[in-house]
């Protein structure tokens, strides 16, 4: 099962439901144009992570060769994901009031800038908010479509245990969002010394398993793997998970706005409490953590506080912390693939998306 073709089949496969969709419902209007364009161009390329770790799941069942309709059920099940995962970033720069998404303006700028072309009566950042909901909201109903497309070309036994496992995944991916804003907020009401504890919990919620322990585990269930396949896929997958997510976060602070399609210290200027600020905060005392504390979560940061925050992060030790613990977690996830994989191919296959995952710049 050859990578590029599988990323290749998922594209093709995701343009043909917006296309159909588009087909369907723009007899509707032509004001629903904007909508069908923006979700084209928001959900073409990109590497495709998610779905690469649906079908090493599904090899790791059963091989590098599959079945016809395994195939086609791996192809719908990647593409589900990948809608589902757009949906959330579409939701998640509502959230965080985020500008830009891949070097673009994000969904609810787009068509806050159509209200303000358009001459629109009424407020042209909630019309923004509005439709970035909605469109996040038909990404997520089609990502549900193509799973259930999926689950049609597989035994019904397999089947349930996909369903059980995606609906997991969406309501813990949910909550841990809900986590996420929530700790931008009561930080100051938590015990410093709980503040890492709580920055790896909403980690492994929001992120670790639905971009990578869940996509595996639903490869694996879709190929009919038994529970101990399961079991062995879910120790590799979790630590992946954090690391993958632990470098996103180092990128969301020291990440080159060029190559992540940020910009350089977002996540200084949105708030997030990650491990990386929970680090500094145990380490550091008097001005610095003041000066510290005083700026996370300042949207108008100028290019100078970021840098002076990114240097104390540095000086103060947490950015070592944290590519430590990243490292750990990826020499766990190497060191169980032994046991998670059948044979050397699929073994190479694993230990190059974990490389890939969690040494990164983007």
């Amino acid at each position: 099962m050859s990578a590029d073709a599988l990323v290749n089949a998922v594209n093709d496969r995701i343009a043909a439901v917006v296309s159909a969709k588009r087909d369907e419902f723009l007899p509707l209007g032509d004001d629903l144009v904007p909508v069908f364009n923006q979700i084209s161009s928001f959900t073409e390329g990109g590497k495709r992570a998610r779905a690469r770790f649906v079908a090493a799941g599904a090899a790791q069942a059963v091989g590098q060769t599959v079945p016809a309709d395994l195939y086609t059920a791996i192809v719908d099940a990647a593409a589900g994901l990948e809608l589902f995962h757009a949906a959330a970033l579409v939701h998640d720069d509502v959230l965080d009031r985020s500008d830009t998404r891949r070097g673009k303006p994000a969904t609810h700028r787009v068509f806050e800038q159509l209200h303000r072309e358009s001459s629109f009566a009424g407020e042209a950042e909630h019309f923004g908010t509005s439709a970035a909901i909605l469109i996040g909201d038909l990404l997520l109903m089609w990502s549900d479509d193509l799973l259930l497309s999926a689950c049609a070309h597989i035994d019904e036994r397999s089947a349930r245990r996909v369903r059980h496992e995606y609906a997991r995944m969406r309501t813990e991916v949910t909550a841990g969002q809900y986590l996420d804003v929530l700790a931008e907020l009561n930080w100051h009401t938590v015990p410093v010394a709980e503040h890492a504890e709580r920055a790896i919990a909403i980690a492994t919620s929001k992120s670790a398993r639905y971009s990578v322990e869940s996509p595996l585990v639903l490869g694996a269930l879709l190929a009919g793997g038994d529970d101990d396949t399961v079991a062995a896929i879910r120790a590799y997958g979790l630590p992946l998970g954090l690391a993958f997510q632990l470098r996103d976060d180092v990128l969301g602070v020291f990440g080159d706005s060029q190559v992540t399609g940020k910009p350089a210290g977002d996540d200084l200027r949105e708030g997030k409490r990650t491990l990386l600020v929970a680090e500094f905060e145990r380490r550091a005392d008097g001005e610095d953590r003041e000066y510290f504390v005083r700026h996370l979560g300042n949207s108008e940061l100028t290019e100078a506080d970021v840098e002076k925050m990114q240097q104390l992060l540095l000086d103060s030790g947490a950015l070592a912390a944290v590519e430590a613990r990243i490292q750990g977690w990826l020499d766990e996830a190497l060191s169980a693939i032994d046991k998670a994989a059948p044979n050397e191919q699929v073994r190479a296959l694993l230990g190059e998306l974990a490389e890939r995952a969690a040494v990164r710049n983007a």
